[in-house]
């Protein structure tokens, strides 16, 4: 019997790096799909998605990994159709949009699983929070890819709570989501190393046999990423300390500048502070530099200092193309690199009260994300010396190099690879339906549907703008057609209107004409909403609708009583 699955909220924005623009959010979400497209165990892969191109695109990519299981399309303005399926994934951390798009069918009617990705933005500590006043259940989950990123959201929840507390004395809080840790994963086979590639970079930045290449893949900015110079630090003390055995150090980066201006200060801190290292820089949007930088590196090294990193996969990569590797530790690398695979840097944040100005600046919008990342960076050491002793000992012992690549690889391999984690998601969406049929047999108000005019973040229109027209729309009177019969059609006065400028019609311009005209049968005595119903066999409220639109545009007009 196939495990549990779950439909996939998809948006190219959380899974196609090649058209939305390269970030770890994106890379990790298009090879999660391609992981669970081959590795799955399901009987169909279902989408929900707002758009058609949006299925499109997620059948596309199904289709070109062979997948021949059935693909079935949910739209997300009728996600009751997601049945049997019993959760979503959302590609994000859960924000209380969707849990109020499930409320109109009840708190049972599906179970939502979220994953972390950064957790340090504003939008996202928001959302945390609005999770705890919002109708989140004890069965929605939300992935915590490490053991760090899941202190952090208990910690902000946690925060939460004790406002919510104190602002309602007697309050009773509701159980918190699903936390568990499961990492990201990788296809451990796309990073298999090509030798010819790995030459090809050591003669083009003229490495001889004995030097030591540390490379690594990122995103080139040190706002949001790593800053560079403590890793050009590192990488000068350690070519001083081997200068008397030969050995030259070269430093790879692949990746891109997040903005222009940033290369050149790389490359004039790297000349300053590193000036017996070579320095080069391949581009990351190139599939054939990703894969010469890690087939002809000797280490990768992956000195974060920031806080959107969360996890870490370019080190998980790494390691599955049997690189050793040199860290920080930080967040999500303190699960993923052990002692046998490579070094973890240790790194310091500043103590209590020296950045709560910071992060106060960043609150109340006087500082940007960027700016407010920088200054945490600028706060945020990595022991530089222990860094350099790291690359000393690699460069030195080519054997230990070896081991510890060998090592990495098996690691990934049992612990990392998408055939590893798949399974692991689907026992957790497995643990979300079992306490949802659990609920559903037990019932009670809690999973009752709520009324969809009275959803606080967003009532009906009847319900927030009662005191602003003259009176509503009564439902009883009698329209008759006006007659103005050198006046333009409906149509035609539909069309100059241009609807189409906004892509949402109220109705079609056909279905209008036909109204119009069983108004027009009536003559001067007009007829009633639910008469014209009954004439045209049409649903009522496509009649109130059109009713309104035709009196707004005077091809109605009412009866006198």
């Amino acid at each position: 019997m196939p495990a549990t699955t779950a439909a996939i909220w998809y948006a190219s924005d959380g899974f196609d790096p090649t058209k939305k623009g390269i970030n770890g959010r994106r890379v990790a979400g298009e090879s999660f799909l391609r992981g669970f497209f081959a590795h799955g165990d399901v009987t169909e892969f279902v989408s929900l998605a707002h758009t058609q191109a949006d299925h499109a695109a997620f059948a596309d990519l199904a289709h070109g990994m062979g997948v021949t299981r059935p693909l079935r399309a949910v739209r997300l303005d009728a996600p009751q159709a997601l049945a049997p399926v019993d959760v979503v994934q959302y590609p994000a951390p859960l924000v209380s949009t969707e849990l109020w798009r499930r409320a109109p069918y009840g708190a049972a009617a599906w179970a939502l699983c979220g994953i972390t990705h950064t957790t340090a933005t504003r939008n996202v500590m928001q959302a945390l929070f609005d999770l705890r006043s919002a109708p989140q259940m004890p069965w929605d989950a939300m992935i915590c890819t490490s053991r760090s990123v899941q202190a952090s959201v208990r910690r902000l929840m946690e925060l939460a709570e004790a406002h919510l507390s104190q602002r309602f004395p007697g309050a009773v809080l509701p159980a918190r989501p699903l936390l568990p840790v499961i990492p990201l994963g990788v296809d451990c086979a796309a990073f298999q190393p090509d030798p010819a590639l790995g030459e090809g970079l050591r003669a083009r930045i003229g490495a001889a046999p004995g030097d030591l290449v540390a490379v690594t893949i990122a995103r080139l900015t040190p706002d949001e990423k790593f800053d560079p110079l403590p890793l050009f630090l590192a990488m000068e003390l350690a070519a001083t300390a081997l200068r008397a055995d030969g050995t030259r150090l070269h430093l790879v980066f692949c990746g891109q500048f997040s903005e222009p201006f940033w290369q050149a200060t790389y490359a004039t801190a790297a000349a300053r502070l590193m000036p017996s290292c070579s320095y080069h820089v391949l581009d990351g949007a190139n599939a054939d530099d990703r894969k010469a930088t890690l087939s002809g590196g000797d280490v990768f090294v992956f000195p974060i200092d920031n806080l959107q990193e969360t996890f870490g996969l370019a080190p998980i990569e790494a390691m599955a193309a049997g690189l050793p590797v040199i860290v920080s530790d930080w967040d999500g690398m303190k699960d993923t690199v052990t002692p046998d695979v490579g070094f973890r840097i240790p790194t310091e944040l500043p103590r209590g009260g020296l950045s709560t100005y910071v992060s106060h600046r960043y609150l109340g919008g006087t500082d940007n994300y960027l700016q407010y990342l920088s200054q945490i960076s600028s706060m945020t050491p990595l022991d530089v010396r222990a860094m350099a002793e790291a690359l000393g000992t690699l460069a030195r012992d080519p054997a230990l190099r070896a081991r510890m690549g060998a090592a990495a690889r098996d690691r990934v391999r049992r612990l990392f690879d998408w055939s590893a984690v798949i399974p692991q998601m689907q026992a957790l969406w497995g643990e979300q339906a079992a306490m949802l049929a659990h609920a559903r047999a037990k019932g009670g108000p809690a999973i009752a549907r709520r009324d969809p005019g009275r959803i606080p973040v967003g009532p009906a229109v009847d319900q927030m703008f009662a005191a602003y027209p003259t009176r509503f729309a009564p439902a009883d009177r009698r329209l008759a057609a006006t007659s103005a019969p050198d006046r333009p059609s409906a149509t035609e006065t539909f069309t100059l209107r241009n609807y189409a400028a906004r892509r949402r019609l109220l109705e079609d311009p056909a279905r209008i004409e036909t109204v119009l005209a069983a108004y027009a049968a009536t003559g001067a005595n007009g007829a009633t909403e639910a008469e014209i119903a009954a004439a045209t066999r049409l649903p009522a409220a496509t009649i109130a609708r059109v009713s309104l639109w035709l009196f707004k545009y005077h091809y109605l007009q009412q009866v006198p009583a």
